[in-house]
């Protein structure tokens, strides 16, 4: 039996960061040095060092970095609390895509390249980027589609190719690239990631992407490679092994985005129902209307089975179990639940919800690219539709001796 209760060192934490949030985070929700684009450099650096003075700076970075070291219950815990605001996640230095390249770099890299990069990523400061994704048939929710190459020359490789939909690029530090990398002969060695330092001349971008949601500084872009010469001694893990490397960073990635839009979505059902409680018509609160309270209680079990969700699956990742499918489960069900959740929300203030007047509306463009972000609903379906036939396989025999097509009795 799996016991969710939360120990007293976790729920203590958990407590810190949702006064933290409360008391310095959400003040700066209307704070001017936001923009289509995300947050600016400056607003994240004060709102970092605001949880730096607290004492709640990256939970999840490793302890030996300067990092909190949490678990993944104990993440799970911290990111709820921290995306009760949509500037939370930025100000204790969880916002993807750097996240994700904490724990990427954790894993994979040598001791050279994580104190050149890990050290100063847990501190926050710097920000970080990964290039993935590409357009034009390239890789993107099938990573073997992968496009972009790194071509070997001597002790270098020279890297060609567009990427898109790349998040945080200006003002970041470091790029981690996913390319097919080739011999001098062409022959394909598979695919890899390189360490690049922002701003390294062969990397171009070629134009912001105008998109709905505005959670991530630097926003998101189209990034161009070309002729981008890298040593052999930045390529991030082994050669040929860059797929491998990339789920190290993209299981408990989808993860993550569940815990911290669960933080959002309370809010928003928070301000719903704090709005249910006051606004009357036809004599009495609204939330006593079936047609509004109904949503609430809606609402309350997808929060519910959400929360659980994700903390079976970050007790399997603590007890050092593959939680591939798991993962994928909790994504698709978090994204759209929460996204439920969120459009009830909308639904119960009416009018007052598409205004920007309550973090609501934000809420709301954003989250709805939790549906796509690290692989879409449809992707992960197919994988977990994928595993169903296969377990089908093993009980065309029949089950218990059997046959699930012909039974027609009890067995």
């Amino acid at each position: 039996m799996i016991d969710f209760s939360v120990p007293p060192e976790l729920a203590s934490v958990g407590e810190r960061i949702a006064a933290f949030i409360r008391d310095e985070v959400i003040p700066f929700e209307a704070d001017p040095r936001q923009g289509p684009h995300g947050p600016s450099e400056e607003l994240r650096r004060e709102l970092v060092g605001r949880s730096r003075r607290a004492g709640l700076l990256s939970p999840h970075g490793p302890a030996e970095w300067g990092g909190l070291g949490l678990d993944h219950v104990g993440i799970a815990i911290a990111f709820e609390q921290a995306g009760y605001s949509p500037l939370g996640p930025l100000a204790l230095n969880i916002q993807a895509p750097d996240e994700g390249n904490v724990n990427l770099l954790n894993v994979v890299a040598t001791p050279a390249q994580k104190k050149r990069w890990l050290g100063p990523l847990v501190a926050g400061e710097i920000r970080t980027v990964f290039m993935m994704t590409e357009p034009n048939n390239g890789a993107g929710s099938d990573p073997s589609l992968l496009s972009t190459v790194a071509r070997r020359h001597g002790d270098h490789f020279v890297i060609d190719g567009l990427k898109w939909l790349i998040t945080g690029y200006p003002d970041s530090a470091l790029t981690i690239i996913l390319a097919r990398a080739l011999d001098e002969d062409g022959a394909d060695l598979g695919a890899t990631m390189f360490l690049v330092p922002t701003g390294t001349p062969g990397i171009r971008m070629v134009r912001m992407l105008d998109s709905i949601d505005s959670n991530s500084p630097g926003g998101h872009a189209v990034m161009a490679l070309e002729g981008l010469r890298v040593g052999r001694e930045d390529v991030l893990g082994e050669v040929g092994h860059g797929f491998r490397h990339a789920q190290v960073r993209l299981g408990p990635a989808r993860l993550t985005h569940c815990m911290r839009w669960l933080g959002q979505a309370r809010r928003c059902h928070d301000i719903a129902a704090a709005y249910a409680g006051r606004r009357r018509s036809f004599g009495r609160p609204i939330g006593e209307h079936q047609g509004v309270g109904f949503q609430l209680a809606d609402n309350d079990i997808d929060l519910h089975l959400a929360r659980l969700a994700i903390l079976h699956c970050a007790w399997m990742l603590d007890q050092g179990e593959r939680a591939r499918t798991e993962t994928s489960r909790c994504k698709v069900f978090c994204s759209e639940a929460l996204g439920r959740v969120v459009d009830r929300s909308m639904q119960v203030l009416g009018g007052l919800g598409i205004t920007a007047d309550t973090v609501v509306e934000r809420t709301y463009r954003d989250i709805r690219c939790f549906r796509i972000y690290d692989g879409p609903s449809e992707v992960h379906r197919h994988v977990l539709a994928r595993d169903a036939m296969r377990n089908a396989e093993t009980i065309q025999g029949g089950v218990f001796g059997v046959d699930p097509l012909t039974a027609s009795g009890a067995l």
